[in-house]
């Protein structure tokens, strides 16, 4: 049986050579959004990795979109510049196709880097400021509430992610990702938790579904025809009369009907409260029904590790392709140990055909890595 792993996928007019998808990882490395020298080793090991597509970690469209104030932005020259310089070397050795993760922290904003606490950081702080949201209400206890978005401030954030997509699509970049899950803004609109608006953006799932749906068709409307943009989002809040996959359906209908070519399904994030229910491929089930009712091609990702796990959720239909995070930074070359474990081939640079253990002599297929 032809390892379902390593099928090519295709996205609007992008084809993919295999359905592994790096997913966005935020590095919190980044001076002022601009990208360093971190994000070209990272990215720069990552392109080599044999994987589909490689997607860039969440990207800012404003200073105060960042989560963090070292997270990665591309919301003026010097961040294009930055990112620019980065992409370009990659592109000179690795023929990895391009995604960026456009996104808008939220109420989740001006917080402290994980590995220092992760808790916000108050306004009158350093490297803190005062954060935005649909509604006025702290994502933890204790916290400074959000400025609730007026309609003058949502007409600015739909055009920060224009702004952005454009930087995007000057940079080359082949595929666009909105980061509508794991509680910032996009999915503060979509849940009633974050979302207790009066007006035509809150209340009725039609409400809430509007403003993420607005930016959707804004993205879309300036991203050239055949290159993909496509929706992150969580499947469940997992917190009692939150967003639901219900609702998450109903969404991904909408997305289809707007032009959407897939669904990146995740889960949880908006609230402390959420008790999410660990274990192998736990988000998975959520991209399976979404498959099922909607006919859009998911891609599941979470807690997903295996070779033989990833092709198990592809070859009985449950998704299209796998998403992976952590898996992929503990283990660089995923790709290559999961096509000599199913018997396929993947890309590699020559420079290191000779690391191919002897008994999977085809493992390494021709390649347009740069020689240089």
């Amino acid at each position: 049986m032809t390892a379902r792993l390593f099928d090519t996928l295709t996205l609007d007019a992008l084809t993919l050579e295999n359905r592994i998808l790096i997913a966005p990882m935020c590095q919190y490395s980044a001076r002022d959004g601009e990208a360093t020298d971190w994000h070209m080793m990272h990215l720069g090991q990552l392109a080599m990795s044999g994987a589909g597509l490689l997607t860039l970690e969440a990207t800012a469209v404003s200073p105060e979109a960042r989560i963090t104030a070292w997270d990665l932005g591309l919301y003026n020259d010097g961040c294009e510049r930055a990112l620019g310089r980065v992409l370009d070397a990659i592109r000179e050795y690795a023929p990895i196709p391009i995604c960026i993760q456009i996104a808008h922290a939220g109420r989740k904003a001006s917080s402290a880097a994980p590995w220092d606490g992760g808790q916000q950081i108050p306004p009158e702080h350093a490297y803190g400021w005062r954060t935005e949201a649909p509604s006025a209400l702290a994502h933890g206890e204790g916290e400074v509430p959000p400025h609730a978005l007026d309609a003058a401030d949502l007409k600015r954030v739909r055009d920060q992610f224009v702004a952005t997509a454009k930087r995007a699509v000057r940079l080359g970049i082949e595929a666009v990702e909105l980061h509508g899950a794991h509680g910032y803004l996009l999915h503060q609109f979509l849940s009633p938790i974050a979302n207790k608006r009066t007006d035509q953006y809150g209340g009725s799932l039609e409400n809430r579904m509007r403003f993420p749906l607005e930016i959707y068709d804004a993205v879309r409307d300036v991203v050239p025809a055949g290159s993909p943009v496509w929706l992150r989002v969580s499947a469940t809040d997992w917190v009692e009369d939150g967003w639901d996959i219900d609702e998450t359906v109903a969404l991904a209908k909408a997305l289809k009907r707007a032009g959407s070519p897939a669904l990146h399904v995740s889960t949880g994030g908006v609230s402390p409260k959420q008790a999410i229910k660990l274990g192998p491929g736990y988000q998975v089930p959520y991209a399976e029904r979404i498959k099922a009712e909607t006919g859009l091609t998911t891609i599941a990702v979470g807690l997903i590790t295996e070779a033989q796990q990833a092709e198990a959720i592809l070859q009985e239909g449950r998704a299209d392709a796998i998403s992976l995070a952590r898996a992929m930074l503990y283990d660089p070359r995923w790709p290559w140990h999961a096509a000599a474990e199913l018997g396929a081939r993947v890309r590699a640079p020559k420079q290191y055909w000779r690391s191919q253990p002897r008994e999977y002599k085809d493992l390494f297929q021709d390649t347009a890595f740069g020689q240089r």
